[in-house]
C-alpha cells in the first residue's frame, strides 16, 4: 500500500516538505510505502469550467495535474500539504486540486486523506478547512491526529524544531496506516464501498410567476411600498 502526498509549496525542500516527511517517516515504519509529488513552482492554469475533462483527466496538458491523477489512481491514501499564504492555502494548490478533483475525482473516491498545513505563525486552522472541503463530494475518509495536522516555523529546522507539530506529524502518519490497515482487511473480507444515489436536484425555483404577481403577494410596509426587507434575492 501506498500513500500519495502532495507538495503544495513552491519550495521543493521547504517547510511543507519537512512536515510531509515526518509523516511518510512515519508511515514506513509501519510497512506503508509513501511518495511525494511536487507541483513545483511552474504556473498551473485554473479549472475554466470548459466540462472537455478526458478519460485521463484534465483537457490541458501543460502542467503537471494529469500526471497527480494518473500516481492516484494507483495510492490507497493521501496527504495534502500547503503553506499559508494570507491565512489560506497557497492559491496553485487549490487551482491544481479544483482541476485533479474535477476531472479525476473518481481515482480519490472511498480512499482516507488528510491535510496538513505550514505557517511561520496563524492562518493554518483556515487553510485545514479549506483543504477539507475537496474530500467530502468524493467519500473520503478523512484522517486526523492528536491535534489539528499543522506546524509552525519560517524554515525547515524551525518546522523540525516545532515538537509538538513534530509529534501530530507522526501520530497522523500512525492513523494513517491503521485506517489503510482497516480498509485493506475490510476489502479482504468482501466489504466494498457503498453504492451511491444519483441524479436528484433541488429546484428552488417552483413554478414559474411574473414579478407583477411575486409583488402582489408581499405584505404592505405600511408605507405605500412593499416590505421585501426578509425575501432573500
Amino acid at each position: 500500500m501506498k500513500v500519495l502526498m502532495l507538495n503544495g509549496s513552491p519550495n521543493r525542500y521547504g517547510c511543507t516538505y519537512a512536515a510531509l516527511s515526518e509523516v511518510g517517516r512515519t508511515l514506513m515504519e509501519n510497512r506503508i510505502d509513501y511518495q511525494i509529488f511536487q507541483i513545483g513552482a511552474a504556473s498551473v492554469r485554473d479549472c475554466i469550467g470548459c466540462g472537455r475533462c478526458t478519460g485521463t483527466g484534465c483537457v490541458f496538458t501543460d502542467d503537471r495535474v494529469n500526471d497527480f491523477i494518473a500516481e492516484a489512481r494507483e495510492a490507497d491514501g493521501f496527504v495534502f500539504g500547503t503553506p499559508v499564504y494570507f491565512a489560506h492555502p497557497t492559491g496553485r494548490i487549490l487551482s491544481f486540486l479544483d482541476r485533479a478533483f474535477y476531472s479525476g475525482g473518481e481515482a480519490f473516491a472511498f480512499k482516507p486523506a488528510a491535510a496538513v498545513a505550514s505557517a511561520r505563525r496563524a492562518g493554518t486552522s483556515a487553510s485545514l478547512d479549506v483543504m477539507a472541503k475537496y474530500f467530502g463530494p468524493y467519500r473520503m475518509v478523512t484522517v486526523g491526529s492528536t491535534y489539528w495536522n499543522e506546524v509552525h516555523g519560517l524554515t525547515p529546522e524551525d518546522v523540525m524544531r516545532d515538537e509538538e507539530g513534530m509529534q501530530t506529524m507522526r501520530n497522523l502518519g500512525r492513523n494513517m496506516a491503521w485506517i489503510m490497515k482497516c480498509i485493506d482487511m475490510g476489502r479482504n473480507v468482501g466489504f466494498r464501498p457503498p453504492g451511491m444515489e444519483r441524479g436528484s436536484r433541488t429546484d428552488f425555483t417552483g413554478p414559474h410567476i411574473t414579478q407583477t404577481e411575486q409583488d402582489d403577494r408581499l405584505p404592505d410596509s405600511g408605507q405605500g411600498g412593499t416590505a421585501c426587507s426578509h425575501i432573500s434575492d
